[in-house]
């Protein structure tokens, strides 16, 4: 059994910058140019009105953009923590194969062991979860990290430490 602490990382928003896959699909698929700031405090499906027919699609997930500075943290992560991806795909099941070709992609050092799909995150336990969305992080018994998005940018972090980065994540868990 292994001494190392469990690190769960989310995917989406946390690894993959998927507000710029929003406003990229927005902007080439209907023509619409959102601003940045209406999505201040708002939840995504408010502010990006055609989420749902591109979250659908053959490529949304596969070719989002990767966080700025997440794959030299995680994989420097990787070394020191039993680490975990850990993505609520099952609500967009057509994401699983292109979810698992991302992180493939982006990530080699990650094996199949180490990538979680799942429907709810209530069931996950470890010792620190790196998350965007509160309704994941509400629940986990260990330290959390609120990942700061447009979504969650402007409210209480409550219990949740909030970083910005992940030069942050690196200055809080590398030694």
């Amino acid at each position: 059994m292994s001494q190392r602490k469990r690190l769960i990382v989310d995917m989406d928003g946390v690894l993959a910058d998927v507000y710029q896959q929003f406003f990229k699909y927005e902007k080439e698929q209907f023509q619409l140019t959102i601003n940045p700031d209406d999505c201040v405090g708002a939840p995504e499906e408010q502010v990006f009105p055609h989420l749902s027919e591109y979250i659908h699609n053959d490529s949304f997930f596969l070719d989002a953009p990767l966080m700025e500075g997440s794959k030299e943290v995680l994989e420097k992560l990787n070394k020191q923590y039993d680490l975990y991806i850990v993505s609520a795909a099952m609500e967009f099941p057509n994401s699983l194969r292109q979810k698992h070709a991302w992180l493939q992609n982006h990530f080699p050092f990650i094996k199949w062991q180490q990538i979680v799909f799942c429907g709810s995150k209530e069931v996950i336990k470890g010792d620190i979860m790196i998350d965007d969305h509160f309704k994941n992080l509400d629940y986990f018994d260990g330290k959390t990290y609120l990942f700061a998005q447009p979504h969650s940018i402007h409210k209480d972090a409550g219990r949740h430490e909030r970083v910005q980065s992940w030069s942050e994540i690196a200055q809080a868990l590398l030694a």
